[in-house]
C-alpha cells in the first residue's frame, strides 16, 4: 500500500472507530425500541470497518493511530442536542464515505485493499438508506417551510467537510485516480438524491441516493 493510501485508510479506520453512547441515548429516549436495536446494529457494523481496516493495515506492515484532528471536532459536533441533528452529522460522514471507497476499491492495484474497501462499501450503501428512512419520519413533523432550510444547512455541512477530506486525503485521492476537485464535486452532486429521499421526493427509503451518491462519476 502506498504511504499516502496507508496513511488516509489509517485516519478512516480511527474515525470508523469512535464513541456511540450518546448517539444510543438519543435513539433510546426517542422512545422506538426496533429503531434503537437497529441503530445498534449500523453501529456494530462500522466498528467491523474499523476491525477490517486494522487486519488490512496490519497486513500491509502499519499500525493503527489513536485518532486525528477531525474526528475530535465530529466527535464534539455530535455532542449537539436531538437526534435528528446527530444523524444529519452521520449522513454527512456517510456520504463522503461512498465516494471515498469507492475509490479506494477502483483506484487500488492491491486485491486485499479492493476487497476490504468493496466490502465496506456494500455496507454503507444500506447505511445511507436507512438513515433517510428515519431522517425522513422526523423532517416530516417539522413545519413544511423549515424542511428544506434545514436540509440545505445539511448541504453546507457537507460542503464544508468533504473540502475538509479533500484536503487532508488529496494525495492518497491523487495515488488512487480521482483528484481533490473531482473528489468534492462528486460528494456534492450526491447530496441531492439524498435530500430528496429525506424529503420523500424519491424512491421511498434512499435506496436511489445511496446508488447515486456511490456512484457519481
Amino acid at each position: 500500500m502506498p504511504p499516502a493510501v496507508r496513511a488516509s485508510v489509517q485516519r478512516f479506520q480511527a474515525g470508523e472507530d469512535g464513541d456511540s453512547s450518546a448517539l444510543f441515548a438519543k435513539a433510546d429516549a426517542a422512545g422506538d425500541p426496533e429503531y434503537a436495536a437497529a441503530l445498534r446494529l449500523f453501529v456494530a457494523e462500522e466498528q467491523n470497518h474499523a476491525r477490517l481496516l486494522a487486519l488490512l493495515l496490519r497486513a500491509g506492515g502499519a499500525t493503527t493511530q489513536a485518532g486525528h484532528w477531525s474526528d475530535t471536532a465530529f466527535a464534539r459536533l455530535r455532542r449537539v442536542p436531538g437526534l435528528q441533528t446527530e444523524l444529519l452529522l452521520l449522513m454527512v460522514a456517510e456520504v463522503v464515505a461512498l465516494r471515498y471507497y469507492r475509490a479506494l476499491r477502483d483506484g487500488t492495484d492491491d486485491p486485499l485493499t479492493s476487497e476490504v474497501a468493496g466490502r465496506i462499501l456494500a455496507d454503507e450503501e444500506r447505511h445511507v438508506p436507512f438513515h433517510c428512512a428515519r431522517l425522513r419520519v422526523s423532517v416530516v413533523e417539522l413545519p413544511r417551510a423549515a424542511r428544506r432550510p434545514l436540509l440545505a444547512g445539511w448541504r453546507v455541512m457537507l460542503l464544508g467537510a468533504v473540502v475538509v477530506v479533500a484536503a487532508d486525503h488529496g494525495r492518497a485521492l491523487r495515488r488512487l485516480g480521482v483528484g481533490r476537485g473531482r473528489f468534492v464535486v462528486d460528494v456534492l452532486r450526491s447530496g441531492g438524491p439524498v435530500v430528496a429521499a429525506i424529503l420523500g421526493t424519491v424512491g421511498t427509503g434512499g435506496s436511489t441516493a445511496a446508488g447515486e451518491a456511490g456512484q457519481t462519476d
